[in-house]
């Protein structure tokens, strides 16, 4: 039996060589998918500034505005640094704004409306949504080093997505006379949410 041949050095050079990352059928490539990064998240912060927005709106003055206050702000912020990669990178938003204009300032208002403890858990449910996106893409962005400056901006945002998660919790959020299936409710279509933006 002969021996078998040690590989050339043209087929160590293919082994030793990068591989980019791997992608099944239908993945998106990078372009594609920084797209749809920009694209969903850009959609996410503005719902998230119109729900607390609707909130303001029909709490007025009450005990938690400080709170809500804070949050917006630092949705507002999250919204401008997508609002500059949106014109920065020339993608194209979600087609669905002006439906997140309105549905965004409803569910806000609609919670507030059940009380303050009801819009903590509005908080909750959208916040645990958007740190499982986010996590998501942060996973996805990770093979890229060309994208690490979009990752680390998800990162940080994620952070403080999960700032107010927690701060919904501290101020009463499961204390929401049906709270399991009020965050379950808009949770899910906080998903929805996503999954449309990703796509339209």
């Amino acid at each position: 039996m002969s021996a078998r041949k040690k590989p050339g050095p043209r087929n160590r050079a293919a082994s030793a060589a990068p591989r980019s990352p791997d992608r099944l059928p239908g993945d998106p490539n990078r372009d594609q998918l920084v797209d749809r990064v920009i694209r969903v998240d850009h959609a996410g912060e503005y719902g998230a500034v119109r729900i607390y927005q609707g909130q303001l709106a029909v709490l007025g003055k009450r005990g938690d505005q400080p709170v809500i206050e804070h949050m917006l702000d630092q949705e507002k912020e999250h919204l401008a640094t997508f609002d500059g990669l949106i014109a920065d990178r020339r993608v194209r938003p979600t087609a669905l704004m002006p439906v997140w204009h309105v549905a965004g300032f409803a569910l806000g208002a609609a919670t507030a409306m059940m009380g303050e403890k009801a819009a903590m858990a509005c908080t909750v449910a959208v916040e645990e949504a958007i740190d499982e996106h986010y996590q998501d893409q942060i996973e996805a962005l990770e093979p890229y080093a060309e994208e690490s400056e979009l990752r680390e901006t998800c990162v940080k945002f994620r952070e403080d997505e999960l700032e107010h998660r927690d701060t919904g919790l501290e101020h009463g959020a499961e204390q929401t006379p049906g709270y399991e299936v009020l965050k379950g409710a808009i949770k899910t279509g906080s998903k929805l949410a996503i999954w449309l933006s990703t796509r339209i």
